[in-house]
């Protein structure tokens, strides 16, 4: 690409010389891309920019925060109710609310490939920034993440359906299952005595089923996290993430 304007998010930067960054950028266009630009760009902040190089590392420059035409649809700049939206654009996300968003922003990229054009995934990143940016219950903002992790699993292959065993036999509510992220669900005999051991790892087949019917609500949140919990972790190589032992250590700290 030769000095291309794009639209895009900030996800990740390492210091590059004395006054310039390495950025993984999320663009609207293309998909992460790699670049190196002047130091201090912001984070969950809109950027437009120009990318120039033929190489996977490309030279970022004009870096400035993009107006709100320019990441709206045409619908979206007729509507009232944009003027709403137009009030979250100019609000900054905070507290708790930060951890979320750096949480978002490690798994995009550590998991996405570059130069990949997702834009739906995009937008789906985008409109979760702005869930953010509201005051939220402490289930809202876990719905908030499960509810981006199952668009970012279905742009990587891999989609929870959950109405079938690994078998493919119909789940069945009085049976337990084991969830293997590269088999799916296993159904195993379930011994009380290891049942601290694993409770993290099975689900009965009633709560699957409450699953499948209920999509990702309040009642089945907490199988939900625990099931993306896994995949996450098998995606990543089971490598730790920085953003969630912040919000660890951060919760350790208030506690």
């Amino acid at each position: 690409m030769r000095n291309e304007a794009l639209i895009g998010y900030l996800l990740h930067q390492r210091p590059y010389q004395e006054k310039r960054a390495l950025y993984y950028l999320f663009s609207q266009q293309h998909g992460v891309i790699h670049g190196i630009g002047k130091k201090g760009a912001p984070l969950f902040t809109p950027l437009q920019l120009f990318a120039s190089g033929k190489r996977d590392l490309k030279t970022f420059s004009q870096i400035n925060i993009a107006p709100l035409n320019a990441i709206q649809s045409p619908s979206e700049q007729k509507d009232e109710d944009a003027k709403f939206s137009e009030a979250l654009y100019h609000e900054s996300i905070s507290g708790q609310h930060q951890y979320a968003a750096l949480y978002l922003n490690e798994i995009l990229w550590r998991l996405l490939p570059t130069e990949d054009p997702m834009p739906t995934l995009w937008q789906h990143y985008q409109n979760s920034l702005q869930q953010l940016k509201r005051p939220l219950t402490a289930d809202e903002l876990r719905l908030c993440l499960r509810q981006f992790e199952t668009y970012l699993f279905n742009e990587l292959g891999f989609a929870l359906t959950l109405k079938h065993d690994s078998l493919d036999q119909s789940i069945e509510s009085k049976s337990i299952y084991r969830f293997l992220p590269d088999v799916g669900l296993v159904p195993i005999v379930y011994d009380d005595d290891n049942e601290r051991a694993v409770a993290q790892t099975i689900f009965k087949g009633s709560e699957i089923l409450m699953m499948v019917e209920q999509g990702i609500s309040t009642v089945t949140l907490n199988a939900w996290s625990r099931l993306h919990r896994q995949l996450t972790d098998h995606l990543l190589d089971y490598q730790p993430l920085q953003s969630r032992l912040l919000w660890q250590q951060q919760q350790r700290y208030q506690s």
